[in-house]
């Protein structure tokens, strides 16, 4: 797979040691190991190769790899979450424990917990004092992946709606290329997104060193409503319709 490859894939994760399944993009799979979870959807995992988002021995072996073709092989702690930092694991009054986190209610031995912006789980807590572990909950620990690649994204198009779908999550995007220029029409969702701006600036850099696109056009379209659709805004006490039927196009350009 060549570096920018935009890539679907279906994998199992197991630990290498215990052979227990960590997780998986396959329904089938989570069911035999009983750990199917009805309120998750089982489908591949989209990636571009070489971005640095999957772990490191992941991505050394996707860059080698090619499409339909099953493989399996282990990542050592070092080139998954590393190992297990004696350092990471700290001890801090439970006064601070409650006053760290959101909803002390929701303390559990082993449950995962936030404190200053990092992610610890909850080993102990006795005699006024907390235990808690820092480290990656897989640090320390080989891996073993079962995986193949199902589909190559080839078509440009296809490329910026795919890119626009996984870092949204949410899909309508239309795409129209004019030479390598790009006009894209946003779903109407996108004028009420709060995280937009900042995903925004993050896809145009994507779009640009994965897709080769110049000039990015963002479209905004917003419909006249309907005066049933008006009325049920207005009796909700949220109208957010802009209600001028005007099409506004925004150029983004560096």
């Amino acid at each position: 797979m060549d570096a920018g490859a935009i890539i679907h894939i279906d994998y199992d994760l197991y630990n290498a040691d215990t052979e227990d399944l960590i997780e998986t993009t396959r329904e089938a799979v989570a069911k035999e190991a009983d750990s199917h979870d009805s309120s998750h959807t089982y489908e591949p995992l989209i990636t571009v190769v070489g971005d640095g988002r999957l772990i490191e021995g992941f991505e050394e072996h996707l860059a080698q790899a090619s499409p339909e073709i099953d493989y399996e092989f282990d990542i050592p702690a070092t080139k998954a979450y590393g190992e297990r930092d004696a350092s990471a694991v700290e001890v801090i009054s439970q006064t601070q424990l409650i006053r760290s986190v959101r909803d002390p209610d929701s303390l559990a031995i082993g449950a995962p917990v936030e404190i200053g912006g990092r992610t610890g789980v909850l080993q102990s807590l006795r005699a006024g004092r907390a235990r808690v572990d820092f480290n990656h909950p897989l640090a320390g620990a080989a891996l073993r992946y079962e995986y193949r690649i199902v589909k190559v994204v080839e078509d440009r198009a296809d490329k910026v709606r795919t890119l626009l779908e996984t870092n949204t999550g949410r899909d309508g995007f239309e795409v129209e290329f004019d030479g390598d220029d790009v006009t894209i029409t946003l779903p109407e969702f996108v004028s009420y997104d709060q995280n937009w701006s900042f995903t925004k600036f993050s896809l145009i850099r994507t779009l640009r060193d994965h897709v080769g696109v110049e000039t990015i056009i963002l479209r905004e379209v917003h419909e006249p409503r309907t005066a049933e659709e008006a009325e049920h805004e207005h009796g909700d006490g949220d109208d957010h319709s802009h209600g001028d039927g005007h099409d506004h196009e925004h150029g983004e350009e560096e």
